[in-house]
């Protein structure tokens, strides 16, 4: 659901898939190619939120801030199930855990990952392509060009996800059991994960 919040509309690039069940409000950007998933909750209430290009933000996550802040999540950022940012900036190609908390006034550099259930304490300074873990978070090594590579290619399944969801996401009745030859989901995407072994 997209709500005006004090005369703020959320501004959303046509190209971007908001799910019904998720939640935006006010101040808030979304770009070309982004994944907002079923229960996301975007609230840009007291500042802005700027969600660039080609990001995803999973189900269940929650941004939001301070008054005045503005949270920014650069291209291509990728925000796992559950997780949490919080008044902090995501740097280009970075991938946030599920259920990680990113605290207030955090920036996270480009190409990092922070692993899931990591917490980052709030003006943590995370320098570019560094693996993050832990509560509370510590930096355990550099991120490799393969680490990078398999997480682009995550991305680029979600990224991919907008316009399938547009043709085909409908609400439906379920059936009562399934139907002769009935397709397994995933066609297609398999070979991704094959690729990685």
């Amino acid at each position: 659901m997209i709500y005006e919040f004090n005369g703020l509309k959320p501004v959303i690039h046509p190209d971007a898939f908001v799910h019904p069940q998720a939640t935006v409000t006010g101040d808030v950007h979304i770009g070309r190619d982004v994944y907002i998933g079923p229960g996301a909750a975007i609230r840009g209430d007291w500042g802005r939120i700027v969600i660039h290009d080609g990001c995803n933000v999973q189900e269940n996550c929650t941004i939001h801030m301070f008054p005045g802040v503005t949270v920014t999540l650069n291209e291509e950022a990728h925000i796992g199930h559950g997780a949490v940012i919080h008044g902090a900036r995501i740097g280009r190609n970075t991938l946030v855990g599920m259920n990680a908390v990113i605290m207030d006034d955090a920036e996270i550099g480009m190409e990092c990952i922070v692993g899931a259930l990591t917490f980052v304490p709030g003006e943590t300074k995370i320098r570019d392509r560094q693996m993050v873990v832990g509560n509370p978070c510590r930096v355990v090594k550099a991120v490799s060009d393969r680490m990078i590579e398999w997480k682009s290619k995550g991305t680029a399944l979600y990224r991919s996800l907008p316009p399938e969801l547009r043709e085909t996401l409908r609400e439906c009745t379920p059936l009562q059991k399934p139907e002769p030859g009935r397709p397994r989901a995933g066609k297609g995407y398999e070979t991704w994960k094959k690729s990685e072994k």
